[in-house]
Order: structure tokens, then sequence, then C-alpha cells
């Protein structure tokens, strides 16, 4: 076997995002000896796996635990490997994967960015394996080297927008292939160009006004609490936080600082960078400050560096976004109103929103330390989806990453008999079909 492989093994992917990500690592695995499968559910998935060993998916989500019972058997798959744990058809799938005892192996935008990637076996985020268990964490960190971030791994807004442009149009132009198949996304792609477009439009008056709110905020030199907002569609916000989008959060943060944060501090809300203006999320804001009678205190901007800006705030206050642990690694008070990964006493606020503004205390930095040195060694791989060099990155450390976990048990999970013991081959050639 060329390279040395540990043991040969049986991977099945699932989809990933437009990138060249997945089908390169379904090659290195390939040339590792490994046996590679691929289900494509949409034109856009075929286009970006050039990689023998692919079958289409044509049937309906309901249908599609009994076509994965099938081919899982028909492949003897010992892997899946897929990105997101939430979306619609990978959720049944990896509940099927724990009843047969088969590892799944989820792909993530990294926990800490940029420069790496997210890959945990059997869930991330809400569902990842790693113990929310702060002596466990120290303890554990005592046999790990401090991280190693290397050389910068940059990453390309340009390559990712025009990647996912052509995965979106192909499947729309050869979408009639694939009749049954819906996007897990919340808005249809072609929407969110369109309001991506303006939003070029409208970038030279947005960058001058965000300079300008920068500006004064740092010259006034009031201390001010930062609030880093996520994306309305970001699936941590719509399936692991109470909150279900993006406007209750804004609600009950602005609420929580009229009523009980010291009235000498500011309120500063940044925009997520990838935000595609669709809702007015200043306008929501400022209305809302208005009501509450504290607009002199209340600041939005749509710019500028998040670092930089921690950096210079009093604290900061997230949903359950990865810049937390940017947060933590400079040494900031921070609270979380869901509950991600690095939500546990001694690095996040415990108690309660209303009492943050007023008693929040920097995190314990030993155990911060502690947190990224596990959560690096354990969940994450240094690379990029989107670049080239972070490609290469990426895939030759989920490779080394895929062939360590091999050694260990096949899966987190008990081996239980199959779901559908006995398949109706025709049902399933109805349902999906190979290309």
């Amino acid at each position: 076997m060329d390279g040395g492989a540990i043991q040969s093994r049986r991977y099945l992917f699932l989809q990933g995002m437009a990138t060249q990500f997945f089908a390169e690592l379904g090659r290195a695995l390939a040339r590792r000896g490994h046996v590679v499968k691929r289900i494509n559910f949409n034109a856009g998935d075929s286009l970006f796996w050039r990689v023998p060993g692919s079958v289409s998916y044509r049937g309906t989500l309901d249908e599609w635990p009994r076509a994965l019972e099938h081919y899982l058997n028909e492949w003897r798959i010992s892997d899946i490997i897929l990105f997101g744990d939430w979306r619609p058809l990978h959720a049944p799938a990896i509940r099927i994967a724990r009843l047969r005892g088969v590892a799944v192996h989820v792909f993530e935008e990294g926990y800490i960015r940029p420069g790496w990637i997210t890959l945990e076996q059997g869930g991330v985020n809400n569902n990842s394996p790693l113990p929310r268990d702060a002596e466990w964490i120290l303890q554990t960190a005592r046999t790990l080297a401090p991280i190693n971030d290397g050389a910068p791994v940059l990453s390309s807004f340009r390559a990712r927008a025009v990647q996912d442009v052509i995965y979106n149009v192909w499947g729309w132009l050869f979408g009639w292939r694939y009749r049954h198949y819906r996007t897990h996304l919340p808005t249809h792609p072609f929407v969110d160009y369109g309001f991506w477009i303006r939003r070029f439009m409208r970038a030279p008056s947005t960058r001058r006004r965000a300079a300008e709110t920068l500006r004064t905020l740092v010259s006034d030199g009031r201390p001010f609490y930062l609030v880093p907002l996520q994306l309305d569609s970001d699936s941590q916000l719509r399936i692991n936080s109470t909150f279900g989008s993006l406007a209750p959060a804004i609600d009950m943060i602005v609420t929580s600082f009229a009523r009980h944060a010291p009235v000498d501090a500011l309120l500063l809300l940044k925009e997520h960078p990838l935000d595609n203006q669709m809702i007015d999320w200043e306008a929501q804001t400022i209305a809302l400050a208005e009501r509450l009678g504290i607009r002199d205190r209340v600041r939005y901007v749509a710019g500028g560096d998040v670092g930089d800006l921690m950096q210079r705030s009093r604290g900061v206050v997230t949903i359950n976004s990865t810049s937390g642990l940017l947060a933590l690694s400079l040494g900031l008070p921070i609270i979380a109103l869901a509950h991600p990964i690095y939500s546990l006493p001694g690095l996040t606020f415990q108690r309660g929103l209303d009492r943050f503004w007023r008693e929040a205390t920097p995190p314990d930095s030993d155990l911060v330390d502690a947190f990224r040195r596990v959560v690096a060694d354990r969940a994450l791989v240094r690379g990029d989806f989107f670049s080239d060099d972070g490609l290469a990155l990426a895939v030759s450390g989920a490779v080394t990453r895929l062939e360590a976990e091999a050694l260990g048990p096949l899966a987190l999970w008990s081996v239980h008999p199959s779901i559908v013991d006995v398949v109706d081959e025709d049902a399933v050639v109805e349902a999906g079909g190979a290309d």
C-alpha cells in the first residue's frame, strides 16, 4: 500500500462544501489504498466530484434512509465522511451509522480561524464528543505541546464566491436530473446572490460609514462591549440555540444592556463579514435602542477587524460563534448565550447576561491555553477549504487524522443491528440510481 497506510478502510463521502476539498481528499485516500465511494445529491455535487466510484441519489428525503442502508450494505462501508452534521440528508445518515457501528467523520469550518478546519468523529459543535469538563481538559492538555500555527494559511473569499456560484448555477441548469433535491439553506442561493450584488454596490458608502463609526468610538474613549453578530442563516444559531434567528438575540442583548449595563458604557454590534444585508440589522438595532432610550449608547458597524475591536472592548457577548474562541485567546471576559464547546466555568461567564455587564471577569488563562491545545489536537486540522496551499495542507492533515482514528474503535457508539434488515432492491434503484 502506497505510503504505508495503517489499514484499508471503506469511505463513503456525502455532501461537502462548494470546494475541491472532498474530491482531493477522496483521491488522497484512494492513493493510500482505501476504497472511496460517493453519493451525489445534486448536479453541483457531481460537478465537484470527479473521482471514480460515485452514484447519484434522486429520491426523496423520506426514501433516503432506506437507500443509504442499501449502499452501506453493498459497499461494506466502514466510515462516512460529510460536512455539517445538521443537514437534512446528514442527520438521518448519522443516526443510521450509529446503529450500524459505522464511523462518521464530520468536517466544518474551523473552531479556530483562520488556518484551521474542524474534523471530529460523530459530530461537531453541540454534538462534539469533546468532554465539557474543565479538569479533564487541564489534565489532557498536560500531555500536549503548545499550539503551533506555523506559517499563515490564508483563505480566499474570491475563490469561495466563484466556486459557490459555479456549484449553484450548475445545480440549477441540471436540476431536472434531481427533481426531489431541496437545498438545506434557508434562502435560495440566487436570492442570496442578488443581495450580495446590492451589497457590493453599496460597499464604498458602507466602508465610509464604518470607518467614521470606528473613529468616533476610538476618539470618544468610552468603554464598550462588543457583540460579533452571526449570520441569520447560521445553523448554530438556528438549530443549536434557543433563539432560532438573529432578531430575538439582538433584542435580548440590547434590552439587557439598557437595563443592567454601567451607564458610562457603550454597546457595539459588529455585522458578520459574510452577511448579505438582506435584513437591515442596523436599522432594527437602532430602532430598538431608540425605543429603550439608549440611542446614544448603541453603535452598529459593518466593518472593522474583529480582533482589534475585541482588544479595545471591555467584554464580548456572543451566542455560539467561533469568535468566542478568539475572545478567550485574548483574555477577554465573554458570555455565550447558547452552549458552544467553549461554554465552560472558568472560560465563559456563567451567571447570566444581566449580571455579565457588571460582574464579568477575564477567563482562567491556564484553562484557556489548555482548552485551545485540546481542541487543536482532538478537533482541528491545519488548512483551508479555498486556497491552494490551505487545501493541500488540509488534505494531508485529514488523511493523517483519519488513518490515526482507524487504529481506535470503529466508531464512538455500540454496534446494533441494521435499521433495515431487508432492503427492497427495486425501491432503492427507483429512489437512487448509479451515474
